[in-house]
């Protein structure tokens, strides 16, 4: 079965099976396709061995350079000469305005990329630190040498095309651009946010890497993220604004990167948060994209039919020229791209003409996109609770400002903006109806499909787990695992494995957490199942769109932070903070998501950010009213930090402990973590 069957919501289009009875692919055939781990089955795109970049076969399906490169060409960059003329320092211009400079040849790559490899030198403190290593920790690594080169490549092509002795170059030709720890860059490490993985070295790139790669873009290294990309909270980097407050994760130095102009831009990867929250806790301007916008192939799993790349960037246009650049179709490296319109329109970088640019929008507040409450207990554990009240009845002074001021901001550009109800994700319906007769009958939902090994699986489970077998994810890890020290080993088998039987780890006799343990779990998901747990996500689909239908409501307004996040904590990252609980819903549906600052607290003085979203594959719409809102309202994604004091140098390495943010203490709360299951789980204790 086609992985993306149970997210086909549009009619016009072919179904998954047509789909499949042309290109004859799966994802079993297709992820992971990289030596030695692909042969033993892997999902793990990064390998054992490097090889240099020149050895990379070409990708069949990936997106032409010439298809790239016209997405970068409309509508224009703004003037070169208006933009130096605001004599701004060069790495505190965005994308754009960089694209321009380096068009008009006013600047060069080299001198650009020069400048933040200087600032990371200063700022960043040592590498390869999983915890406070006294600066930023936004960058794991850098490659200073391959930077520099590229640099020097893309201007010559610049200088050519200037001169009129070669072809015109892409906006992004030149711009330097950071990725996820987790996502594959030939040659180098891709380390997932743990030492566990620092002989995990890809041998190709990953699609998204590639085709910037062919526009010509300075790839200037890899930031930190949360371990094996697992939580929403954070601490391993420091946040832009203050590093001793939290960064946001699991794709924390991207969130940071832009905003301490470390790089121009950055990529970050989601599966259930690890865009949003980064980008919105440093006050950065990103694209949540939906399911299949853009390839998979080449980055570290952690959930299939979930995970997703997105630019996180210093403004709304920068977001939607670095998207053009990774979006497309790509049948063999990820057939969840086949599900996107294709063509997909070139999204905007330009604003709408006129004093009412959001006229005959509707944008809804949903009432039911319930905040969490979290509360240290005595002993030091944490109780979390969903308040069932209207969102912004638990902002905190500064936020509910912010938030009914943006709301106001939003009317005065056009937009009709209105509560109403949304979809209630804790009404699963009744027993008798095998929960199918409420709003959610899969996100969370009680109902146990079948019991395997002694662990129930649920409808989530069911997709996530067969999901995780189609694409040999455990298989992987045990490949990888099998060539690596004993104390790597221990470290991936608790991460990754689970006891047979459904035992704890108070059973006696006791029973070992193995690897052979959770590809039984995952691989014995029946295809019964399976069916029926796609099937419940596609009547969530419907029925959150049918909330926006009956409300007629074409986008959301939510606020995923509701108070001023709290300073790096080793006991909790996310201790007391309230949050949208289910922050994950986005994931579920497959369905686009933006992020960008509007204010900032008068406490600590850091971001306040709001996110749109909408159906899937609504990015044009979402992403052109956060264009046109930053055109009208400049002053917030155009504000910078100070820079810190030269940071004092620290370089524990902290360990992992299981499912919890590598070192970061304790075990989080389990609704800030980035993997389905973990969140199933929780549920399922929370109903006893």
């Amino acid at each position: 079965m086609h992985d993306s069957d149970l997210l086909t919501t549009t009619v016009d289009e072919p179904t998954p099976v047509e789909r499949d009875e042309a290109t004859g692919v799966s994802r079993r055939g297709f992820v992971g396709r990289t030596g030695a781990a692909a042969a033993a089955g892997a999902v793990l795109v990064t390998t054992l061995t490097a090889a240099p970049a020149s050895a990379k076969a070409a990708r069949p399906g990936a997106v032409p350079a010439a298809r790239a490169a016209k997405a970068q060409a409309a509508p224009g960059l703004p003037d070169a000469a208006a933009i130096k003329a605001l004599n701004k320092p060069l790495v505190d211009h965005d994308v754009v305005e960089l694209a321009s400079l380096l068009q008009a040849r006013e600047i060069t790559s080299v001198a650009l990329t020069q400048a933040y490899l200087d600032r990371i030198t200063k700022f960043n403190g040592p590498f390869e630190v999983y915890g406070d290593n006294g600066g930023y920790n936004t960058f794991v690594r850098v490659a200073t040498t391959e930077a520099l080169a590229q640099a020097a490549a893309a201007d010559s092509a610049l200088d050519a095309a200037k001169a009129g002795t070669g072809p015109a170059q892409p906006y992004l030709c030149g711009v330097p651009i950071a990725v996820k720890d987790s996502v594959g860059v030939a040659g180098r490490t891709a380390g997932n946010g743990t030492p566990a993985f620092a002989n995990n070295i890809a041998i190709e790139d990953a699609t998204a890497v590639e085709r910037l790669r062919t526009l010509g873009v300075v790839l200037i290294g890899h930031t930190i993220c949360s371990a094996f990309s697992g939580v929403i909270a954070g601490n391993f980097a420091g946040n832009a604004w203050n590093k001793d407050y939290v960064p946001g994760g699991s794709s924390q130095g991207s969130g940071a990167a832009p905003i301490n102009r470390l790089a121009a831009a950055a990529i970050g990867e989601e599966t259930g948060g690890s865009i949003i929250w980064p980008a919105a806790i440093n006050g950065a301007s990103a694209i949540k994209p939906s399911l299949g916008l853009g390839s998979m192939n080449g980055v570290m799993p952690l959930s299939a039919t979930y995970d997703v790349l997105g630019p996180i960037c210093r403004s709304g246009r920068d977001a939607a020229m670095i998207m053009n650049a990774i979006a497309g179709p790509e049948p063999l490296g990820d057939p969840q791209t086949l599900d996107a319109p294709n063509p997909f329109p070139v999204l905007p970088i330009a604003p709408t003409p006129g004093d009412k640019p959001l006229a005959g929008l509707v944008v809804g507040i949903p009432q039911t996109d319930w905040m969490t409450r979290t509360v240290k207990n005595g002993d030091g554990t944490l109780t979390s609770t969903v308040v069932k009240e209207s969102p912004q009845s638990l902002y905190d002074a500064d936020h509910k400002a912010a938030f009914d001021r943006v709301r106001g901001e939003l009317e005065a550009m056009g937009a009709t903006v209105k509560e109403f109800r949304g979809c209630d994700i804790t009404d699963y319906g009744t027993e008798g109806s095998k929960y199918l007769d409420g709003d959610n009958p899969y996100y969370t939902n009680p109902q146990v499909l079948e019991t395997i090994d002694g662990t129930p699986v649920r409808p989530r489970d069911a997709v996530v787990f067969a999901n995780r077998a189609e694409i040999s994810y455990i298989e992987a890890i045990q490949a990888y695992a099998a060539t690596q020290s004993a104390a790597v080993q221990t470290t991936l088998t608790n991460q990754y494995g689970r006891r047979a039987g459904g035992a704890t780890a108070t059973t006696t006799p006791a029973v070992p957490v193995t690897l052979e343990a959770q590809a039984n779990l995952v691989g014995g998901v029946t295809n019964g199942a399976r069916r029926e747990g796609e099937r419940r996500r596609r009547l969530l689909i419907e029925n959150y769109q049918k909330s926006l239908d009956d409300a007629g409501v074409d986008i959301m307004l939510v606020m995923s932070i509701g108070a001023e996040v709290g300073k790096r904590n080793p006991a909790n990252a996310s201790d007391g903070l309230p949050l949208r609980r289910y922050n994950q819903i986005a994931n579920d549906l497959s369905w686009p998501m933006v992020n960008f600052p509007v204010g900032q607290t008068s406490g600590a003085k850091l971001p306040i950010s709001v996110q749109l979203w909408g159906p899937r594959f609504s990015e044009p719409r979402l992403v052109q009213a956060m264009v046109d809102y930053q055109t009208k309202h400049p002053e917030h994604h155009t504000r910078f930090p100070s820079d810190p004091a030269a940071p004092a140098t620290r370089t524990a390495t902290r360990t992992m402990s299981r499912r919890s943010d590598a070192g970061e203490g304790g075990a989080p709360d389990p609704f800030a973590h980035n993997d389905p299951t973990v969140t199933e789980a929780a549920a399922s204790e929370d109903r006893g």
